[in-house]
């Protein structure tokens, strides 16, 4: 088996970018060929097996060269037209199995998404591929209003838990910031409008009125970066919250090991891998509910600046033990490719549970 992957690759770190990798490094480690293309414009060199286009023709230039027989491609994000015409062209390419990994967890709420229907364009441009993943409920149920056969829908949560803490070495502002606080508050997600970082840093302030030593650690980019350290610069806390950039997904996991509380509040949000790693860890999080947290989370309401300092105060003031869960959990990694096999099978018409339970279940057909 050949499996060509077509999506944003590390760096920066995103959800999107770590679930690539995994599967890449997955697929390579059972001896399946995998080689990616990134859609980015995020450049690294040295990467082997990875190809950095210079533009569309390149990329339609790299499918022709690249004889896999899959064909994966990862959207996060806005589903853009641009996209879905990549699509279109893939469909295009006589015996390749064509695959699409939404990792969209809001595109069911936004306009496109609510006006799902089987006579659209995007309905017609689903349509094409061989197979689709969504990785929450709702994604799925989307796929069907546009028209695309339930045979072809799997639901496939979009994480893989190591089996343990990485031992890498961390950056030196980020290790000396770790060290100087405590309890350590840490936000793993994009500088964008989206994760309403504002209510984070409001109640910090709150925080350090009973913990003075507390400390607030955000990881990631974003466009919002630069009205984020303004913010900031403007509390007189601001010494106390660290927004160390984009680092690797290695660092990510060091850090969630020594902080205290995870806190992923978001406008609309996904299945976060972010969470599962925090609890496979041990590390308390608080977040925002959004209808699909997995057992564990302490939920609060969108943008409730009060619910999130009671449920850091309560999480702070509960004897917690931390413990990793034991192994690491590779299943959904492992139903991407089963679903692969099955697409370059000639055998058809399996028949799978019709009800998966998200919690529990990692794949399955839906019918």
């Amino acid at each position: 088996m050949k499996v060509l992957l077509l999506g944003p690759y590390p760096p920066p770190h995103g959800g999107v970018e770590i679930s690539l990798a995994a599967l890449q490094d997955f697929l390579l480690r059972r001896g399946i060929s995998c080689e990616v293309v990134n859609l980015t414009r995020h450049r690294k060199s040295g990467d082997q097996g990875v190809y950095y286009p210079a533009g569309a023709l390149d990329v339609v230039r790299l499918l022709l060269q690249r004889k896999a027989e899959i064909i994966h491609l990862h959207i996060g994000g806005d589903v853009s037209w641009r996209l879905l015409g990549l699509g279109f062209v893939c469909s295009l390419l006589s015996s390749r199995k064509l695959v699409l990994t939404l990792h969209s967890g809001g595109y069911p709420s936004s306009p496109a998404g609510k006006a799902a229907h089987p006579f659209s364009l995007r309905g017609f441009l689903f349509r094409r591929f061989d197979g689709i993943i969504g990785v929450n409920r709702e994604l799925v149920d989307m796929f069907i209003k546009f028209g695309v056969s339930t045979s072809r829908i799997r639901l496939v949560l979009p994480f893989a838990l190591p089996a343990g803490v990485p031992d890498v070495a961390l950056p030196q502002a980020t290790l000396k910031f770790l060290e100087a606080h405590n309890p350590v508050l840490l936000s793993v997600s994009g500088l964008e409008p989206e994760y309403d970082l504002s209510v984070q840093i409001e109640a910090l302030g709150y925080l350090r009125e009973i913990h003075p030593h507390a400390g607030l650690l955000i990881i990631g980019t974003g466009r919002c970066e630069s009205e984020i350290r303004h913010k900031i610069q403007t509390k007189p806390y601001g010494d106390h919250i660290l927004l160390p950039g984009d680092v690797s997904h290695d660092v990510v996991l060091r850090v969630m090991s020594l902080s205290d509380i995870l806190l992923r509040t978001t406008l609309y949000d996904g299945d976060s891998i972010a969470v599962r790693e925090a609890l496979h860890f041990g590390l308390p999080v608080v977040a925002t509910d959004n209808g699909m947290r997995p057992d564990g989370v302490t939920l609060i309401p969108f943008s409730d600046r009060d619910a999130l300092r009671r449920a850091v105060r309560r999480c702070l003031e509960t004897p917690h033990v931390r413990q990793t869960s034991p192994g690491a959990d590779t299943r959904n990694l492992q139903a991407v490719v089963d679903l692969y096999q099955e697409l370059l099978s000639p055998t058809v018409g399996r028949e799978y549970p019709a009800e998966p339970d998200p919690q529990n279940v990692q794949s399955s057909k839906y019918i």
